[in-house]
């Protein structure tokens, strides 16, 4: 009866065993495919370790696009924007066909030393109605759009606007 009792105490260890094992490798499979989505202004808060690769989400501010082509090849930058802060973006290769100033996007890579957010893919939602949630909160929080009177401003706009109970 005793070595019963063993065998089964065993056979309940080497499952749990193997169970862990699986579920540790399972984890450490989905982190290493974990993309963070910030905004502009939790860029500049949290300062992201440069090579940390995430998803930067806003407006492509006016006026700051600038094409380079080098070797056949363009390199554009850019700033980002949430209505409240922008980071600098850099990024080498096409553009979507939607991508322009004013437009909503999500451009996924990573910081470089020099500061700017280096680009490894750059998605432009089509619609002029788009906004990602954070710059959608963000507005509403600087007092820059209520939802309730309509879409949100014109990003050509923002940095022009008063702001509510400002007095400016």
């Amino acid at each position: 009866m005793r070595g019963a009792k063993k065998r089964r105490l065993y056979l309940v260890l080497a499952i749990g065993l193997c169970l862990s094992a699986a579920v540790g490798l399972s984890l450490a499979a989905f982190s290493s495919t974990l993309t963070f989505f910030l905004s502009p202004r939790a860029v500049l808060a949290k300062h992201p370790a440069p090579g940390m690769n995430f998803r930067l989400g806003g407006i492509v501010q006016v006026g700051t696009v600038k094409t380079v082509i080098n070797a056949g090849t363009p390199t554009t930058s850019f700033r980002v924007t949430d209505g409240q802060a922008s980071v600098p973006v850099v990024y080498t290769g096409l553009l979507p066909d939607l991508f322009r100033e004013g437009q909503g996007i999500v451009a996924i890579g990573a910081m470089n030393a020099s500061g700017q957010f280096a680009a490894d893919e750059v998605l432009a939602k089509h619609g002029s109605t788009y906004m990602p949630k954070d710059v959608e909160e963000s507005l509403k929080n600087a007092g820059k759009w209520n939802p309730a009177f309509g879409p949100a401003p014109a990003a050509d706009t923002w940095n022009t606007m008063k702001v509510k109970g400002s007095g400016s």
